[in-house]
Parts: structure tokens; C-alpha cells; sequence
């Protein structure tokens, strides 16, 4: 696991697809895997997906897991994903709201009512290829939500095929890039889109876009 930033009291990695963050069945997990390898206990602040990539943030100590996972539970944390679809979206941007209910299978859907919605703010665009990119930006952290989001508006990811996407050689939804503080100094972090053909032969193209999107729209 690529190694993204490394700190006395935190580590922030490029996640691989296709492994959880903790133990399943026979299976050890990512934090269980990382921590054997460095020789020291890890604690998960958040956590990403089984098919998910990219940035994820492990503290090293008690205190640094209290702080940084006091962040995510205050929303001040900003985090942005990249994801591809085959699927063209019901609208080009905006704002995907509501509440979040359990399916069958292990699976969520997602309902009109807001008690407790799901937020994400998402802008799409062309790639070629028949495919669109998406840029999104999770305003909370219930479970699945990205890609019920994006179900939702009739562009399932590509490759996850819980939730419809078309077959391929993974799920492309991708962790890009984090930001949050500590002891007073703002960090951001991104993760370079390095596993799955489609993320590989179009990543300058899709981080370029989203850079560029990020600057002129002020997403934040």
C-alpha cells in the first residue's frame, strides 16, 4: 500500500481496491494488514469502501485518532472523489439529498425523506469513450452513499455491480483528495489514480477537469 504522508501521529495511504478495512472471514483486513507490516497499532479516522481507492487517513496513537476522527464527525474535513460511469446522469450537477434506508443484500437505497439525508454535491462531463467522469464531494459519511448517489441518478459506477454498473476490471470510484488540519496547519492530500485501466488511460484528463472545475466553481 502506497505510502501518501507520513507523520509521527498519522499516515495518510493510497488504499488498494478490493480490500476491507477490517477482517472477513479468513481475510485480514487493511488496518490489521498495515499495522503487521509497520510494526505498530493503527486506528482507522474514516473509512473507504472495499472496491474504493485512494486517500485514507490512519492516526498512529489514541490522541491523533481523537482529534482527526473528531473532524469527520464534525463535518470540518473536506473530501473529494473522482468516479467514472457509463451511464449518461438524469442532471449534470447538483445536489444528490435524502435519507438512507437498508435494501436487501447489504444493500441501501435511497429515500425522499431528509430526517437524516445523505448529502453529496457532484458535477459530471464527457470523457469519450462512452464514458462520463465525475467529480464528488460528500457533505456526510453514511455508508455506501457515493454510490447510491450516483445510482440514484441513473449512473450507476462503473464496475459495481451491487448496485448496476456495467462490468469491469474493478469498481471506479477513487478517494482523490483530502484535506483537514492538525496542530495547526492545513494538509491536503491527493491520490493518483493508479489501479484500473480506465482510471489509468484517463487520468490527466479526468484530474485535469476536476482541477480545473474545482477552480472556477470554488468547490469546497
Amino acid at each position: 500500500m502506497d505510502i501518501l504522508l507520513e507523520h509521527r501521529d498519522y499516515l495518510v495511504i493510497n488504499k488498494a481496491a478490493g480490500i476491507g478495512m477490517h477482517q472477513e472471514g479468513e481475510q485480514s483486513g487493511l488496518v490489521r494488514q498495515l499495522g503487521e507490516t509497520l510494526g505498530e497499532a493503527l486506528y482507522p479516522v474514516h473509512r473507504l469502501d472495499k472496491i474504493t481507492t485512494g486517500v485514507l487517513l490512519l492516526a498512529r496513537n489514541p490522541d491523533a485518532n481523537r482529534e482527526l476522527s473528531r473532524q469527520f464527525a464534525e463535518r470540518s474535513t473536506r473530501k473529494w472523489y473522482l468516479a467514472l460511469s457509463d451511464k449518461k446522469p438524469n442532471k449534470k450537477q447538483g445536489l444528490i439529498k435524502g435519507d438512507m434506508e437498508k435494501a436487501r443484500g447489504g444493500s441501501w437505497k435511497l429515500c425522499r425523506t431528509q430526517h437524516n439525508p445523505a448529502i453529496t454535491r457532484f458535477h459530471s462531463g464527457l470523457l469519450g469513450e462512452g464514458l462520463r467522469g465525475f467529480l464528488l464531494q460528500p457533505q456526510t459519511g453514511k455508508t455506501h452513499q457515493l454510490r447510491v448517489a450516483l445510482k440514484s441518478q441513473g449512473s450507476p459506477i462503473l464496475g459495481d455491480s451491487r448496485y448496476g454498473g456495467s462490468a469491469a476490471d474493478r469498481g471506479y470510484l477513487h478517494a482523490w483528495q483530502l484535506s483537514f488540519s492538525y496542530q495547526g496547519e492545513q494538509i491536503t492530500v491527493r491520490a493518483p489514480l493508479s489501479e484500473g485501466e480506465q482510471f489509468i488511460s484517463h487520468a490527466a484528463e479526468l484530474e485535469s477537469w476536476a482541477t480545473s472545475l474545482m477552480a472556477v466553481t470554488k468547490v469546497d
